[in-house]
């Protein structure tokens, strides 16, 4: 009898445990197609400021929303490697320069709430750079001619110092004075490199962030570029021994060495073809995710993105040039993974996408084309 009602026990508990795993569901697996980029731009009323840019590749889709009105002229963004901070210029002019904010970023909500809110002692503030730390600020102010310092407190802003830059050089229209373009923390040393379209010289300062002042002048100051070549963005290789600068004027890459504070040019590539007639504007220069890669815009009656790979000798062959189908491609930023490419035309109001052939280089076709506001700069969120 035992043995019967045992039986009848096995038999509904089979049962039961048979019609539960059918009853249930099967596991969704969590997808998150969506890239999401920050937008800078110029604006023209209260109601623009920063963009947020999601953009799903597999449905070819994307969104824009302004999620910080009442920014004057965010043209340069900058986050902290946690992504829960957010350093912003307002390029504009006053008795106290230009000013810059810094904001919390909540990534799920996708709100700024703005932290602190400081004067640049300097017009027009075009560039932002953290030091490695993410203890200091620093600000280069184009029309100001000087670059300004902050200590960071949780995104509260302190001002420590500003140093100026004096001269001039041969382009009067552009370079009748110092305009701070670029400042760059050497990857491997306590250095600051400043690139100066006015005076045509890329300045070298030591960093000692213990100091009350944390930068004075290296034992070589400066180097000298070729002049009208005008300065303007730069970027290390990861090594540090190389620096790819942007000659926004000549609208060429410089290609340097670098080695214990001294710098010295290699080689220069232009950005146009020998027979190209018309104005240029070179503008931004950046890797690919991988690093094999350079790719650098141009704007003027170019508007045009080029892509480089360098040889054994750091020379940089181009692979490719590719109209931005739009005008004024001021800044551009890839994808995480590096598939595709992000451009901001700034004149044309508008965000182009285009695919990227990772092992190639090569930019493809173009997949969206986004209305925006006068967009001066795209930054990736992870």
């Amino acid at each position: 009898m035992m043995k019967k009602y045992l039986l009848r026990y096995l038999v509904l508990l089979f049962g039961t445990l048979v019609f539960t795993a059918c009853d249930e569901e099967p596991s969704e697996e969590i997808y998150e197609p969506k890239n999401q980029f920050l937008v800078g731009a110029y604006t023209n009323s209260v109601e623009e400021g920063i963009g947020l840019l999601e953009y799903d590749p597999i449905t070819n889709t994307s969104n824009i929303e302004v999620i910080s009105e009442g920014v004057s002229n965010p043209s340069f963004i900058l986050m902290n490697k946690e992504q829960n901070l957010l350093y912003t210029v307002e390029e504009i002019s006053g008795v106290n320069g230009g000013r810059v904010k810094s904001f919390g970023y909540n990534k799920v909500d996708k709100e700024l709430t703005l932290i602190s809110m400081v004067d640049t002692y300097g017009d027009h503030p075009c560039y932002l750079a953290l030091d490695p730390s993410e203890q200091f600020l620093v600000v280069g102010n184009y029309s100001g001619g000087n670059f300004s310092t902050y200590k960071i407190n949780s995104g509260d802003l302190t001002h420590v110092q500003t140093i100026a830059h004096e001269g001039q050089s041969i382009i009067q229209s552009r370079q009748e004075k110092a305009h701070v373009h670029s400042a760059v923390f050497q990857p491997n040393e306590a250095r600051l490199i400043v690139g100066d379209l006015g005076t045509d010289k890329i300045y070298i300062y030591d960093f000692n962030p213990d100091y009350a002042v944390p930068f004075q002048p290296a034992s070589t100051p400066y180097f000298e570029v070729e002049p009208g070549s005008g300065p303007r963005h730069l970027i290390f290789n990861d090594k540090g021994d190389r620096l790819f600068l942007i000659h926004e004027l000549t609208a060429e890459i410089g290609v340097y060495s670098y080695e214990n504070g001294e710098i010295n040019l290699l080689n220069t590539v232009s950005l146009t073809p020998s027979q190209y007639q018309g104005t240029v504007g070179a503008a931004e220069v950046r890797f690919s995710p991988d690093g094999k890669y350079i790719y650098a815009s141009n704007r003027g009656d170019a508007n045009e993105i080029s892509v480089f790979e360098k040889d054994l000798n750091d020379k940089l062959i181009l692979v490719q040039r590719v109209p931005t189908q739009g005008i004024t491609p001021r800044n551009f930023n890839f994808s995480k993974d590096g598939s595709f490419l992000v451009v901001g035309n700034q004149e044309s109001n508008e965000i182009v996408i285009f695919d990227v052939n990772q092992k190639t280089g090569m930019i493809g076709d173009l997949k969206q084309k986004v209305n925006f506001s006068n967009p001066a700069y795209i930054l990736p969120l992870n």
